[in-house]
């Protein structure tokens, strides 16, 4: 019997290295955010990014942008309509499955969970969140 091939080896060898696992679920978002509010969005996104870990996110990412070149079509600051005076935030969400992230999301989402890291009144968000785009994503390469 011959022994694995080397693209056995190297898919075997890939596999087991990947950072995240083949499974796993991406929430995704863009949003523009006033320049001044820099650092009130940064201690928003501290305390609202924690229920996502409580709930099984193994990871949030808030990124404030830095090199945004002008598209002619679409780009970033384009996509969330971002005036002169505001900054865009790349933001991802990485669960260990889609079956957690939906979990999770049905009970944040549902009429009957409180928490003051969510009540507006207490912790309004430094933004406007109907310019905001997300979405799920599946992983298809990661190296």
């Amino acid at each position: 019997m011959q022994s694995e091939t080397a693209a056995d080896a190297i898919l075997a060898f890939s596999s087991s290295t990947q950072r995240g696992t083949a499974m796993s679920y991406i929430d995704g978002f863009v949003m523009a955010v006033p320049t001044a509010n820099k650092e009130k969005f940064v201690e928003y996104a501290k305390r609202v990014d924690t229920i996502f870990t409580e709930f099984g996110a193994t990871r949030v990412v808030e990124c404030w942008a830095d090199d945004l070149p002008d598209g002619e079509v679409t780009d970033f600051r384009k996509a969330v309509r971002a005036t002169g005076d505001e900054s865009v935030v790349f933001s991802w969400v990485e669960w260990p499955d889609k079956a957690t992230h939906d979990a999770a999301m049905a009970k944040i989402m549902s009429d009957d969970f409180e928490d003051e890291r969510t009540d507006q009144e207490k912790n309004p968000m430094p933004l406007d969140g109907k310019r905001m785009i997300f979405g799920g994503f599946v992983p298809i390469v990661e190296l």
